[in-house]
């Protein structure tokens, strides 16, 4: 982008325009992007001008991993317009292949499972990556930039201490130990609906409906783990990388039988795209191969935790990993 370009935004963000959205087509608060320059990630004079639109779901994990790409390629030179925080999976996707985004950062399990409808639960990270890679292609025109990110967000179960500690309690096999008037499940709405959550929960540890759980209540996701932190359920549902697990002090259960799939994300851009950006791949990657789930929770943590907006977490990060420099944006600060 352009120094005027830059200079234009940031006025703009700084005079309040940008806090209304939709009709009169300015954009959310929630969509400002920082100014940034290009540090280990290089500059493209190509791709001055050449716009870019950037998805992501609603969850926290996936509003941070969004402004990573929308910081990254803004950086890179394109012109980014900033589409993430689409309230859903489904909507997500469909904005992906309809042509209405371009990049998004997608969950190999989610496409495997639930878009694809495939049975099979995969166990190795590589071969997962693989066998949708090829199929998304195939039959969608989706292409998976490699390296995908080796966190792993997938389902997980988690008690608090004392629970674990009474009732001896240190994978998800151990749930039997927990007697049955015990065992109150606190679990968010796509865990209970989506096949590779409570489903797979159920079958793959031989529990069934009537007796696991005795009663079991759906809420939102932020809500499951001060929920089971203060006592009101004995276990939750949680995504392995949330922050809140370790902030809050809960023990996560070990899949011992691998109920629950690998979700390793990494870039999709549909195949078009990716041929006319090859610029793409060498963005990237370096910037997959640094998260790791313990990056992950604790940009997370930084979110759910302390209050802090995700597009300044994810700027923070690219700075110190050395991806961008801090430009000198009249709102640098937070």
């Amino acid at each position: 982008m352009g120094a005027h370009a830059r200079r234009a935004r940031m006025l703009a963000a700084a005079l309040g325009l940008a806090v209304l959205a939709g009709g009169c087509g300015l954009r959310a608060a929630s969509q400002y992007i920082p100014d940034v320059e290009p540090g280990s990630i290089r500059y493209y004079p190509e791709l001055e001008g050449e716009q870019i639109r950037v998805a992501s779901k609603e969850l926290t994990e996936q509003l941070i991993l969004g402004k990573i790409a929308v910081l990254a390629l803004d950086a890179a030179g394109f012109e980014v317009v900033d589409r993430t925080n689409i309230q859903g999976s489904d909507n997500a996707r469909r904005a992906m292949l309809a042509g209405e985004s371009d990049l998004m950062w997608e969950y190999t399990g989610t496409a495997w499972l639930v878009y694809e409808g495939q049975d099979e639960v995969l166990k190795e990270p590589r071969d997962q990556y693989e066998r949708i890679r090829d199929l998304d292609l195939e039959r969608n025109g989706m292409v998976w930039l490699n390296p995908p990110a080796p966190l792993d967000n997938t389902y997980a179960i988690v008690v608090t201490p004392e629970t674990a500690e009474r009732y001896d309690v240190h994978g998800i096999s151990d749930i039997e130990n927990i007697p049955h008037s015990e065992r109150s499940l606190c679990m968010d709405t796509e865990f209970f609906n989506r096949d590779d959550g409570l489903a797979s929960l159920r079958d793959d540890y031989n529990l069934s409906e009537e007796e696991f759980p005795s009663r079991g209540d759906v809420m939102t996701s932020g809500v499951v783990y001060a929920a089971v932190d203060r006592g009101s359920c004995t276990l939750g549902s949680a995504y392995s990388t949330d922050g809140r697990i370790g902030a809050l002090g809960l023990t996560m259960l070990e899949d011992d039988r691998q109920a629950f799939p690998i979700y390793n994300p990494a870039v999709n851009v549909r195949q078009e795209f990716a041929e006319r950006y090859p610029q793409l791949t060498e963005i990237f990657a370096p910037i997959a191969e640094r998260l790791d789930n313990e990056t992950i929770m604790r940009l997370n943590a930084r979110v759910d935790e302390e209050g802090q907006d995700p597009v300044f977490v994810a700027r923070d990060w690219m700075v110190q990993e050395g991806f961008v420099e801090e430009g000198d944006s009249l709102l640098a600060g937070r």
